[in-house]
């Protein structure tokens, strides 16, 4: 076993990794840029490295700073982690050339399964299952365009190096075709330096289910069971869960058996996924990621099995901890992907502090020599305080849970997103109990166009407890001002007390998310309170909770306990399983900024500008493409809300935008 490894990596799955090391009691090396000298990741580590500005392009993709680090700490090896150079063979060969192991497979595996036009023929060699496509090096236009029109539409555009769900797009007509195809080259080349494609049959209601394998050195190669991933946005898993529901014991080993096959085909070591699509019994090749996977822990928890010190066993040599026949499944487990996004607005990540980060109770990564297992679990790489950035993914933490069946697993996650409080940039946190809490989600009716099928119910308007949390909100704000709670004595605050009279006010609140305007009226005549939030004055007491910012509050006959975290004069309020924001309209509020007004077009996010595809003077239609805008490395096409005339352009190519800054005007008509 290896004393000393370096990270080359960021947020969670650095802490992750660096989680295995302490319990093995090896050492372990942080890297980190500029936006991440504070990092949770750095204190994670025994040591850490600065190696550049916050841009991954110049910190975490730098090649030889990583080494240099890893040369001047004494690092043994160097993990990958996933993403940025996890499956970078130029990196590997760094490493091998500095006499440093690289903790994952040899560089010829890289290579092989890197280009997924490559890897499409070695399955093909190895009698792995293919969706109909075109795989070919001839990257002509024309040509792709004549392939996709022979295949028949819908087809999918893929980027032949990528990942992620970038450089991927969906054309569904001829026309489209050519549109699509620069577009998807340009976000290949952003993404990862290479704009080859390649085009598969679209199939139409898939499932994506994939398979955990491991090998080592000596010539061992295993399968630790399946993961059904098919719960996406953007071509980006949400929703995670092992093993896949609804497989039979034959598919379930044929599938497995053809992960390892495809594994022994490219001669293959440590840790590896091989992706599936399937329909109905019937499974496809679609890539191999040669990296250990973002949805890795629900593994974990149904094999009691610490994935990454597998790697670090196998990289110094060892074999494979277990033989196939001694795996087992045990229950079941659900991964949500907790992120700063908008899914209001087309799930556009979220920049801004993390004003209020609290989690469920449950532990952070532990999987010890005896295979314990949390039910809950949480692996992050944020604290309250951090800031996520436009210069790296939005994940806040990825929520994992466990039970005896998927019926356990499923009403865990439920309420352990329940107790889920961020208060900051926007989340995806309510999205996500949306889709687990889904009709068919919970029946298991899955596909990857789960989400876009049902969008309509997944984004319909919910009834939340508007009085129970107007009530605590109250509570909170006349203990910020002062007042007391009905039991206490006016004496010990004279806020609210009048001589001979009662006290009456009347709190305005706006609705964050819905900006409708609230009232409220709260009364106190002696120790009688009395709170006016439906049209009908009921009896109202409250009280502070045992710990800041708890509290409690009895309305009529209602009961209602929950947290109020204040944030200037926005109460987030945290009560039945719900989050509801509202505003304290206090005399110095003022009239909502109308900022936005007609015939001005913002950017949606910060970000850079790719594209201005239009000039003043443009006629253009309602939903014309006008700029064209990469943030976290995706693209974001801004197009007119209405018929006009462009008046003026205000950014060009190249040019970095804030969030909400207007980008043009357009005059209507």
């Amino acid at each position: 076993m290896f004393n000393k490894i370096l990270i080359a990596n960021r947020g969670e799955i650095a802490c992750r990794v660096a989680a295995t090391c302490r319990r093995l009691g090896v050492k372990s090396v942080a890297v980190y840029s500029d936006a991440d000298a504070n990092a949770k990741h750095v204190a994670a580590c025994d040591e850490a490295v600065h190696i550049g500005e916050a841009s991954a392009q110049q910190s975490y993709l730098r090649i030889e700073r990583i080494i240099a680090a890893a040369r001047a700490t004494g690092a043994q090896a160097i993990h990958p982690g996933y993403g940025f150079l996890s499956e970078n063979e130029d990196f590997a060969r760094a490493c091998e050339a500095a006499g440093i192991v690289f903790i994952g497979p040899p560089v010829e595996a890289i290579a092989a399964m890197g280009s997924k036009a490559a890897a499409k023929a070695l399955m093909h060699a190895a009698a792995v299952p293919l969706v109909p496509g075109y795989h070919g090096d001839d990257q002509d236009a024309a040509l792709l365009q004549r392939e996709a029109d022979a295949m028949g539409y819908p087809v999918l555009l893929k980027a032949s190096a990528g990942g992620g769900g970038k450089g991927m797009r969906v054309v569904e007509r001829s026309e489209d075709f050519a549109a699509a195809l620069a577009s998807c080259k340009r976000e290949a080349a952003s993404s990862f330096g290479n704009d080859r494609v390649l085009i598969e049959k679209y199939l139409t209601r898939p499932r994506h289910v994939e398979v955990q394998v491991f090998a080592d050195k000596l010539g061992g190669a295993v399968y630790l069971f399946d993961r059904d991933c098919s719960v996406q946005r953007r071509h980006q898993k949400v929703l995670e869960e092992a093993p896949a529901p609804g497989l039979n014991d034959d598919v379930r080993r044929a599938m497995g058996e053809a992960a390892v096959a495809a594994a022994r085909a490219v001669q293959y070591v440590g840790a590896g996924t091989v992706e599936f699509i399937m329909t109905g019994a019937d499974f496809y090749f679609m890539e191999m990621n040669t990296r250990l996977q973002v949805e890795h822990p629900v593994t974990e928890m149904i094999t009691g099995l610490d994935l990454v010190e597998w790697q670090l066993r196998v990289a110094a040599g060892e074999p494979l901890p277990l033989e196939q026949a001694q795996l087992q499944v045990s229950g079941h487990a659900l991964e949500a992907r907790i992120y700063a996004e908008n899914p209001a607005r087309g799930f556009l990540p979220s920049t801004g502090t993390l004003k209020h980060l609290r989690m469920p109770q449950g532990v952070e990564f532990r999987l010890g020599d005896a295979g314990q297992r949390a039910s809950v679990r949480i692996d992050s790489g944020v604290r309250e305080g951090d800031t996520i950035t436009p210069f790296y993914d939005p994940m806040i933490a990825k929520l994992i849970v466990h039970g005896a069946t998927r019926a356990d697993a499923l009403a865990r996650m439920r309420r352990a997103l329940e107790e889920c409080e961020i208060v900051g940039p926007h989340t995806n946190v309510e999205f996500l109990h949306r889709l687990v809490t889904s009709e068919p989600f919970v029946h298991a009716d899955l596909d990857t166009g789960l989400i876009e099928r049902h969008h309509d119910a997944l984004f319909a308007a919910q009834n939340k407890p508007l009085r129970e949390a107007l009530a605590l909100a109250c509570a909170a704000l006349i203990g910020r001002e002062g007042g007391v709670a009905a039991s206490a004595s006016p004496w010990q605050s004279l806020a609210h007390w009048r001589l001979n009279s009662g006290f009456k006010q009347t709190f305005a609140w706006r609705d964050v998310e819905s900006d409708a305007a609230l009232s409220v009226a709260f009364s106190q005549d002696g120790a009688a309170q009395t709170l006016d939030c439906t049209g009908r004055e009921e009896a109202y007491t409250w009280w502070r909770g045992a710990q800041a910012p708890e509290y409690g509050a009895t309305i009529g006959d209602t009961h209602v306990t929950g947290r109020v975290f204040i944030d200037g004069d926005v109460f987030h309020v945290f009560c039945l399983g719900t989050a509801i924001a509202f505003e304290w309209q206090n005399l110095l509020a003022h009239a909502a900024d109308a900022e936005h007004g007609e015939g001005r077009l913002t950017a949606p996010m910060p970000g850079k500008v790719i594209a201005v595809l239009v000039e003043p003077g443009t006629v253009v239609e309602k939903g014309t493409p006008l700029i064209v805008m990469e943030a976290m490395k995706m693209e974001h096409t801004i197009g007119a809300p209405a018929a006009g005339k462009v008046t003026e352009v205000l950014y060009g190519v190249g040019d970095q935008v804030a969030d909400g800054a207007q980008l043009l005007m357009l005059e209507a008509g």
